[in-house]
């Protein structure tokens, strides 16, 4: 593979940002900011499966940008008897978002990699996640000069695995999928759409999902020198 390829495209979340970390910490913020007093590792251990799901129903076109974002809140203080207004959740929906891209963790070994990788072949970004927040992400943490393009699924109007979303990314990088490799999270959306349009794959492992043998797998992003 490491002969024929050329182009490296990369999820953002859960593969080079660590968003769980992040987002923790962006709920520390929230909890002050609004004087919710309740234990954030309870509210977490609620809020990240609620979370998954309504990504998922998001990139299936089952829920809007804004159902997603009241669902996923108004569910997730449901158990602590707290029940916001549309109003309100639309207002911490929008204090998170923009205290989300203030804490900039990356995942163990990516400047290295990054930096391993830039040297042999140009590096991209396909996400999923909202517009106004993926590139202050990539500037805030310092990794956005590693990447000659960057595609989003607000830009494109649709979403991984939408084959068109693949399309466009490698349009834009002005390459086709036979020496592209893309590496992410959701199996789903970053590999199986990936390999729909004709690019190799490197699943990272996130979530220790069980998936066929065939598939190239990673459980670190530091384990990427080994396949390139």
């Amino acid at each position: 593979m490491r002969d024929r390829i050329q182009h490296i495209f990369f999820d953002l979340d859960h593969t080079l940002w660590d968003f769980d970390r992040n987002s923790r910490m962006a709920f520390e913020q929230l909890f002050q900011i609004h004087s919710i007093s309740i234990d954030l590792d309870e509210f977490m251990k609620i809020y990240e499966p609620i979370n998954f799901e309504y990504w998922k129903r998001y990139r299936e076109e089952r829920v809007t940008k804004q159902e997603l974002r009241r669902g996923r809140f108004f569910e997730a203080f449901q158990p602590f008897g707290i029940h916001y207004s549309d109003t309100d959740l639309d207002e911490l929906a929008t204090s998170y978002i923009d205290e989300l891209p203030k804490n900039n963790y990356l995942f163990e070994g990516v400047i290295d990699v990054l930096q391993y990788l830039s040297e042999k072949y140009l590096l991209h970004i396909i996400t999923n996640g909202f517009e106004e927040v993926q590139h202050l992400k990539l500037k805030n943490s310092g990794i956005s000069p590693f990447f000659k393009t960057v595609t989003t699924s607000e830009e494109v109007g649709l979403k991984k695995p939408n084959p068109v979303i693949f399309e466009k990314a490698l349009e834009k990088a002005v390459t086709v999928p036979k020496v592209s490799l893309m590496v992410g999270d959701t199996f789903e959306a970053d590999i199986l759409g990936a390999e729909a349009v004709g690019m190799e794959t490197l699943f990272y492992n996130y979530r220790k999902e069980t998936i066929p043998s065939q598939y190239r797998v990673i459980d670190s992003i530091l384990e990427i020198k080994k396949h390139l």
